[in-house]
C-alpha cells in the first residue's frame, strides 16, 4: 500500500538556511553515530517539556509517513508512544499506524528520552536513543537533542549521519519556532 511517504530523511541533503539550531555529528563509524543539536527557547523548562509532547505543532510534515505532522502524537511517560496515524486512501479515516519511538525516560521539565530507529533507519538492524535534555537558560530554556544510533545498516551508518543531523536540526528549529511563538 502506498502512502505519500516523505520520510524523516526526505530532502535531508538540502542545506538549511540560517537555522537557529546548532547541530553536528559528534561521532560516527560504520557501526553507529551520535548527532547533537541545541536551541534556546523563550519557554520555562516545564513548558518546553510539555511542547515536546506536541510534535504536531513543531515536527515538519515533510518528514512524516502520512504527510501531516498533525497525525503524530507523543505520550510523554515511560512506555508512551511517539506514533503516527496513517490515513486511508480517502485521507479521512485511519488505516494504520507507525511507532517512531517509545518513551524510556520522562522527567517533566528536565529530560525526555525515547528509544527508536527513526525514518528509514527503522527498516535496518539498528536502534537509536533520542534524548532531549532541558536546562534553564536566560530568558527560558536550552533544549539539547542527542540521537545515538548503533547496529548494522547496509552500506554502514557513517554516510547517513550528516543527513540525520540536518533533519533533526530542522525538527529542533521547528520546535524553537513553536516555543517562541506568541500564538
Amino acid at each position: 500500500m502506498a502512502y505519500p511517504i516523505t520520510s524523516i530523511l526526505t530532502g535531508a541533503g538540502m542545506a538549511l538556511a540560517a537555522a537557529p539550531g546548532q547541530g553536528g555529528v559528534v561521532a560516527s563509524s560504520d557501526a553507529g553515530f551520535v548527532v547533537q543539536a541545541s536551541v534556546d527557547v523563550a519557554a520555562a523548562p516545564d513548558a518546553a517539556y510539555a511542547l515536546l509532547a506536541e510534535p504536531g505543532r513543531w515536527w515538519n510534515s515533510a518528514h512524516t509517513y502520512s504527510g501531516d505532522a498533525r497525525n503524530m502524537v507523543l505520550e510523554a511517560k515511560a512506555g508512551g508512544c511517539f506514533c503516527e496515524t496513517l490515513l486511508d486512501k480517502s485521507g479521512k479515516g485511519a488505516s494504520g499506524s507507525i511507532e517512531h519511538a517509545r518513551v524510556i525516560y520522562a522527567a517533566p521539565g528536565q529530560r525526555l528520552r525515547l528509544s527508536g530507529a527513526l525514518g528509514p533507519l527503522q527498516s535496518e538492524a539498528v536502534t537509536g536513543v533520542l534524548d532531549f535534555a532541558i536546562t534553564a537558560a536566560p530568558g527560558g530554556s536550552r533544549v539539547t537533542l542527542t540521537y545515538s544510533v548503533g547496529g548494522y545498516m547496509r552500506g554502514g551508518l557513517a554516510p547517513i549521519a550528516p543527513m540525520v543531523d540536518k533533519v533533526l536540526v530542522e525538527q529542533l528549529d521547528g520546535y524553537k519556532r513553536a516555543a517562541d511563538s506568541k500564538g
